[in-house]
């Protein structure tokens, strides 16, 4: 487990055996998930995703039944992003990002309060993510991903390829957030 700037996000590195023929490990273990971060949570949906270069997806998150969510890229690479929507958090509009690829086998650790983004830097990504709660559509927000406010720097040169719902998302000032 490595720590990051938001003290909630976790940058997690398993351990991966390898030889002439491939690589082995385990990409989810509940043990070791509660021993490495000290959280005790249940996983109740996994989703997975293919996106091209440039593709942004995010920033989202649900208002209501907020989602934990533990992502790896098991294809391509992403610069993956969590930003605290938790008002009464100091770290309230702050953001971590982190580049998670096939290569570095790396998962990160997005707790409820969190809004979620990621940008492909690869000609193409597949993306998979486990989560806290279900998907309820009627309580999913987005957040602006090139909100100033927040400032994220993307590491993209141009505009990404956005949804309808990411391109009229709204910005901090004017989101729904958590107390």
């Amino acid at each position: 487990m490595i720590p990051t700037a938001l003290p909630e996000v976790l940058i997690l590195e398993p351990k991966v055996f390898g030889d002439a023929r491939g690589f082995f490990f385990e990409s989810f273990n509940a043990r070791d998930f509660a021993q490495c971060t000290g959280l005790d949570v249940s996983f109740v949906q996994d989703n997975h995703s293919k996106s091209g270069k440039g593709v942004l997806r995010g920033l989202h998150y649900q208002i209501e039944h907020p989602q934990g969510k533990l992502v790896r890229v098991t294809q391509g690479a992403v610069f993956d992003v969590a930003v605290d929507l938790r008002r009464s958090s100091p770290n309230f509009g702050k953001w971590e990002g982190v580049l998670l690829s096939e290569n570095n086998k790396r998962q990160l650790w997005i707790p409820p309060g969190f809004a979620h983004g990621f940008l492909v830097t690869s000609d193409s990504a597949e993306f998979l993510y486990k989560t806290t709660d279900y998907w309820h559509p009627e309580h999913e927000r987005s957040l602006l991903w090139n909100d100033p406010a927040v400032g994220i720097e993307w590491p993209i040169q141009g505009e990404p390829l956005l949804a309808a719902k990411d391109s009229a998302a709204a910005t901090l000032e004017l989101t729904e957030v958590f107390a």
